[in-house]
């Protein structure tokens, strides 16, 4: 390796470590994303997005989302954060005799294990999460991963 491949190489972890991957104007094309998702599934939703601290950077309440979606979009982010894992990926190990069963009532009701959660991931470290919640499991699920997409699209 020669000294021009070395200099790129710490510009680039440079770049990474100094990149506002909250940016606002990220972040609404993230929620603006999903929106356009819910949409057309016909469906309102709360997009949640998270940091890896737990501070909630973004959130929006569609007009015709239901009220408890607000309070489930942002548990399905944190529940995703706190497990490091997909939600929907949690609902088998939280089975009656499966590994994590009660895990959700030890955790006093903080914890979802439903799809609609999904950490963000930047080089393999989770920075965050977002979570989506209106929907049908199936929907939030979906919406979720387009946001994540667009998330991870617009960090590269």
């Amino acid at each position: 390796m020669n000294d021009d491949q070395l200099n790129q190489i710490v510009k680039n972890v440079l770049k990474k470590q100094t990149q506002n991957f909250f940016s606002l104007e990220k972040m609404e094309k993230v929620i603006q994303t999903a929106v356009n998702r819910a949409n057309d599934f016909d469906i309102g939703v709360t997009i949640v997005i998270m940091r890896d601290n737990q501070v909630v950077q973004m959130s929006y309440h569609m007009p015709n989302a239901n009220l408890v979606s607000s309070t489930l979009a942002r548990k399905k982010a944190w529940s995703a954060l706190a497990m490091m894992d997909a939600t929907i990926n949690l609902s088998k190990e939280v089975q009656p005799g499966a590994d994590l069963y009660q895990i959700e009532t030890m955790m006093g009701g903080k914890l979802t294990s439903f799809g609609g959660g999904i950490p963000l991931k930047v080089d393999g470290h989770i920075i965050g999460a977002i979570g989506v919640s209106g929907g049908t499991v199936k929907q939030d699920q979906a919406i979720c991963e387009t946001a994540v997409d667009t998330f991870v699209k617009e960090s590269e």
